[in-house]
């Protein structure tokens, strides 16, 4: 890890560890913990990922070995992964509804300091085949191919109130399906959660498909600063 931050001049490390057995809890914390001290050290940062969880003694291998306490005196920034309610293998719904972020925050404040979070942000959205078969993969879409996708096939985009998701319907070769998306309108309500629970700011994942209408957004709401 030292090694890699000296070589390429890295700001800092942003550490994603998932699926770690309960067993492990606190050989990770202590792991953390020293991270993080010898970060400091070194003059870089510690950054680090866990899982959407609603209360300390929530079960599951996602979320038991995620000690929210423990990660925000360890890390300098913890990324909450509020996203994937909607997932490839889930029944067709919103990849990140905003009554489940704000549950979510809620519990987080109360254990990390809330200048330390940044909330996960989507940069994508599911495509379901209908009727929905538990099993069977969504195919995961950038919102400007799913906004295509709704216009090539003359679909009405509708809006979920309660998850302030849009999302459509269209019917291709005899097959049904239902696309789950963000665009300006969702993107804009669950930004507004940065300034409800004063939190540090956001953290996207995947940055890789590029959708302008999200950087509006951002510079709207935001001062960005680049380190």
């Amino acid at each position: 890890i030292f090694y890699e931050l000296d070589a390429k001049g890295y700001y800092g490390l942003n550490l994603d560890m998932e699926y770690i057995s309960p067993d492990d809890r606190e050989s990770y914390n202590a792991f953390l913990m020293e991270l993080s001290g010898r970060l400091h050290e070194a003059g870089y940062i510690l950054v680090t990922a866990v899982a959407p969880k609603y209360r300390a003694d929530q079960q599951g291998i996602l979320y038991e070995s995620h000690d929210y306490r423990v990660q925000g005196e360890a890390a300098d920034y913890v990324i909450i992964m509020t996203y994937e309610w909607g997932y490839t293998y889930s029944a067709p719904m919103s990849v990140q509804p905003i009554e489940e972020v704000r549950k979510v925050l809620t519990y987080a404040v109360s254990e990390i300091p809330s200048e330390k979070i940044l909330m996960g942000m989507p940069n994508y959205g599911y495509d379901w085949t209908l009727p929905y078969t538990r099993g069977t993969a969504a195919q995961s879409i950038g919102f400007i191919a799913a906004t295509d996708l709704a216009v090539q096939h003359n679909s009405e985009i509708h809006f979920d109130e309660i998850s302030q998701t849009p999302y459509f319907n269209y019917t291709e070769n005899g097959t049904r399906h239902v696309v789950w998306f963000d665009d300006p309108r969702s993107i804009d309500a669950k930004l507004r959660l940065v300034e409800e629970f004063d939190l540090a700011g956001a953290s996207w994942w995947t940055i890789n498909r590029c959708f302008v209408p999200n950087w509006l957004i951002v510079q709207n709401q935001f001062e960005v600063v680049k380190l």
